[in-house]
């Protein structure tokens, strides 16, 4: 019997990266079947040399790269749909990678999310697409990893709230002054987690845990006021489930992308591995849990705020923010400034329809193009 296929969307990021060591380690359990990157050719030639995948793209091809490489974004929803493929990891930035989520859940697939902005920008049309198709969304992220794994199969009607954390950032201890004025190299210094340079502003901006809980409102079918935030310096408890009972669950493991990568492809099956280093409870003791100062960071009042609000606001919120952090990595806008762009094309563009993925595309065009109008230098 052919081993699961994987396809890996967004191979050379840190997510897709980290899956092929995981992946290296589980040779007889997966066959990797197709690979695609936004432009970085280099990294991807010496994937393909280390694993032949049969299909291979890069949606910023260029002239030079191998004839039989698929080039475009188009080839991001041929590599989530090919026959041979049972897995589709979707590590891709941003809004690009909802079209390879509906494509892939439409196709029967199981979706390694990883693409929080699939269920954020179209949360609505991803169930409709698993719906139709028989696809299923396993969760990447480690924070909805873990409210998976402590729901074991419970109905989310046994739960009282969930508790999700947020490591608080570079900036957790700064005056809010201070943040408001912070560098990009101040930004992508992330005290626990090493990831790519948009997540990583997320991550100080707390925009990131934003879209986590709309990312879990759509998971799990949870109320926003079931949803909480605390910050978690150390980032060893993932999240939380408190259930009706008052019992709550929680998950802990070393701040490493390698399990929950590992548990979305197992799912529900749990592999052995001895790369995932073994926890220890005396060095990870002294954890501390704090509240949200969302004055410092009002980008996550802001997120909520369009989570309920509902309709195109999420995609109003996610395509802002998206424009905003391209803007302060080119050193176009301070930092302080993110929140004032994503609030300003809410205000503007919230209540657009978003009933269908045209009209997403166009909230989240009318979004980013508001921000760079107004707030690009």
């Amino acid at each position: 019997m052919p081993l699961p296929g994987v396809a890996i969307l967004g191979s050379t990021g840190s997510i897709g990266t980290t899956a092929l060591r995981v992946l290296a380690r589980h040779r007889d359990r997966f066959a990797v079947r197709a690979v695609t990157a936004h432009a970085n050719a280099t990294l991807l030639r010496t994937q393909v040399a280390q694993w032949a995948p049969p299909f291979v793209a890069l949606v910023e091809g260029d002239a030079d790269m191998p004839a039989s490489w698929h080039r475009g974004a188009a080839a991001l929803v041929e590599a989530a749909t090919q026959p041979d493929v049972d897995i589709v990891l979707n590590a891709i930035v941003g809004a690009a990678g909802l079209d390879a989520t509906l494509a892939a859940l439409g196709a029967g697939k199981r979706v390694a999310l990883a693409n929080k902005e699939s269920l954020v920008v179209g949360g609505a049309l991803v169930a409709d697409a698993a719906m139709r198709g028989g696809g299923t969304v396993v969760p990447v992220d480690s924070e909805h990893s873990a409210i998976l794994q402590c729901l074991s199969g419970r109905d989310a009607s046994a739960v009282r709230r969930v508790v999700i954390t947020a490591s608080g950032g570079p900036f957790r201890e700064w005056p809010t002054d201070r943040v408001r004025g912070a560098t990009v190299q101040d930004a992508l210094k992330h005290p626990t987690w090493l990831m790519g340079r948009k997540i990583t502003v997320d991550s100080a901006s707390l925009a990131n845990k934003a879209l986590e809980v709309i990312e879990a409102h759509f998971l799990f079918g949870l109320g926003y006021d079931q949803i909480d935030v605390v910050v978690h310096p150390q980032s060893i408890v993932h999240s939380m489930v408190e259930f009706r009972d008052g019992s709550v669950l929680a998950q802990l493991g070393v701040p490493s992308m390698e399990l929950p990568i590992l548990y979305a492809l197992s799912h529900p099956d749990r592999l052995e591995d001895a790369g995932i280093p073994a926890f220890d409870p005396v060095a990870a003791s002294g954890l501390t849990f704090e509240t949200v100062r969302h004055d410092a960071f009002p980008c996550l009042r802001l997120g909520i705020a369009a989570g309920r609000a509902g309709g195109a606001a999420p995609a109003v919120f996610n395509g802002a923010n998206e424009q905003a952090v391209a803007l302060f990595l080119d050193g176009r806008m301070p930092f302080g400034a993110i929140a004032e762009a994503i609030e300003t094309a809410l205000d503007r563009h919230a209540g657009l329809p978003g009933g269908a993925r045209d009209a997403l595309w166009h909230a989240d065009a009318a979004a980013r193009r508001t921000v760079k109008e107004t707030f690009g230098c």
